[in-house]
């Protein structure tokens, strides 16, 4: 009997059904019609064509993000909470105080709050309802996009919401939660029911509800809530409709061009506003000459 072409020391009588090359049973796998020896069954592995998403991402993949993110928030909060003394006061903390967003304060250089913000909540029901909608909308959108697609959707519709409460609001009002994420996603997730010819009544109306509350109670900031909706829908749109032939180029071209767009129109903001001086106590900002 003619050797195994890897065992050259094991006579056999079995070939792969492949290349029809003698194996011995250690080197032969199952495979849906006889036995391929190892080195078929490799080849194979290497020239299958896995599955993508409509945003080009590995089709399969467990959320890994989104928990990220869930537990970050809540880190932060645990730490506001730990620092104030109260989950309830939890804003009282030294923390919460260098990180929320108070525009006349980015104006004065502080712009690393247009980020820290959407990490900021105000106590126990503000960072449930947040961390719940996360969930949520990161369950059925992150497989969709991707991780890495997730997490710059996720950022950049944070910034966007960050944008509209700097450029439209109060100067001394303060402003803090991932509620312009979550708003981003969605409007990323209308984006893609819409791509995937899905009827988008029950997502639109959940749009129009949160809009609706965001209108009527108080406390909730609007401009945050559709700066992330916004831009998070412009990004997401760039993800799924992106040609197939330069599908990577569109996506990273589009985050990076909405990128550009919003720091430039903090330039733009903070020029307009010149030196402030601010007292907050009073609540009153007016500027100054250099």
């Amino acid at each position: 009997m003619p050797a195994c072409v890897r065992h050259p020391d094991r006579p056999t009588g079995l070939r792969c059904t492949r290349c029809d090359r003698p194996a011995c049973p250690e080197c032969l796998r199952e495979a849906s019609v006889g036995y391929q020896c190892v080195d078929c069954v490799n080849e194979g592995r290497r020239t299958i064509r896995h599955g993508t998403t409509i945003a080009g991402a590995p089709s399969a993949q467990r959320p890994v993000v989104m928990p990220v993110l869930v537990v970050l928030n809540l880190g932060v909060f645990a730490i506001t909470a730990a620092q104030a003394g109260s989950i309830v006061r939890n804003q009282l903390s030294e923390l919460f105080v260098d990180w929320m967003l108070v525009p006349a304060l980015v104006s004065q250089g502080e712009w690393w709050r247009l980020i820290t913000a959407g990490f900021l909540h105000y106590g126990p029901v503000h960072i449930a309802l947040n961390m719940i909608a996360l969930y949520l909308l990161g369950r059925d959108l992150e497989p969709v996009l991707g991780r890495v697609r997730f997490t710059a959707v996720y950022l950049v519709s944070l910034l966007g919401g960050s944008v509209a409460v700097f450029l439209f609001g109060g100067l001394l009002t303060p402003v803090a939660g991932a509620s312009g994420a979550v708003f981003g996603l969605m409007g990323g997730l209308a984006v893609v029911v819409l791509r995937l010819r899905i009827p988008p009544g029950p997502v639109l109306g959940i749009i129009a509800l949160n809009v609706f509350i965001s209108v009527t109670v108080p406390g909730i900031s609007l401009l945050g809530h559709l700066g992330g909706l916004v831009v998070g829908a412009i990004a997401t749109a760039a993800m799924v409709y992106a040609p197939r032939q330069s599908r990577t180029a569109w996506q990273v071209g589009t985050i990076a061009t909405l990128v550009v767009v919003l720091v430039s129109l903090i330039f733009i903001r903070d020029a307009a506003l010149g030196q402030l001086v601010c007292d907050f106590r009073s609540g009153v900002c007016f500027e100054v000459d250099g």
